[in-house]
């Protein structure tokens, strides 16, 4: 079954690029501000912990350069997410090829809370951290796609480059674990 606000929102995207296109440059802002939210904290929930602004606009960058590629097979933020994933992991093998950059400390955290939001919640994220770092990266990076940024199977696996099966075996075995790790 189709989510009504999800067709309403691809109906959107393609108004503001069909605009775009034809040389509305507020249309790229509009699409710019509708997705960068969202890729930002999927970069943040596949481990990146510098130069985030500079990945969601790179993956701007792309994406416009090769917008007439894009055959609207899969909704615009999906794209998005695939070109994201794209560049965090030709980020990630450029940096296992310089020895000296410093490795990610084991205290790093994938995203932080306020005061105002309690010890209980600091608690609850950081075991969730613990528990995510268990996780294969492919886990993990389905776990996330699921479970922050509400994707179906079908989105995931045009993202991570798997079947929609693969996806969602992958979800059910990173939620088996988490589950597991957050009983102990």
């Amino acid at each position: 079954m189709s989510d009504p606000a999800r067709s309403t929102d691809d109906g959107r995207d393609t108004e503001l690029i069909a605009r775009w296109k034809s040389g509305d440059q507020r249309a790229a802002t509009e699409l710019v501000e509708r997705h960068s939210t969202a890729l930002a904290r999927f970069a943040v929930a596949f481990g990146e912990r510098e130069d985030i602004d500079e990945l969601v606009q790179d993956t701007f960058v792309r994406a416009f350069s090769s917008l007439d590629g894009f055959r609207g097979d899969s909704a615009f933020r999906t794209w998005l997410f695939t070109i994201e994933r794209r560049l965090l992991l030709d980020r990630r093998r450029a940096a296992r090829r310089r020895p000296d950059r410093d490795a990610l400390h084991e205290d790093d955290s994938a995203t932080s809370y306020n005061a105002l939001d309690g010890m209980l919640a600091d608690e609850t994220q950081r075991r969730l951290g613990e528990a995510m770092k268990q996780l294969s990266p492919t886990q993990r990076e389905v776990f996330s796609l699921r479970v922050a940024q509400g994707m179906s199977y079908k989105e995931i696996a045009d993202v991570v480059g798997t079947t929609e099966g693969a996806a969602r075996v992958h979800y059910h075995n990173a939620m088996r674990a988490v589950k597991e790790f957050l009983d102990e």
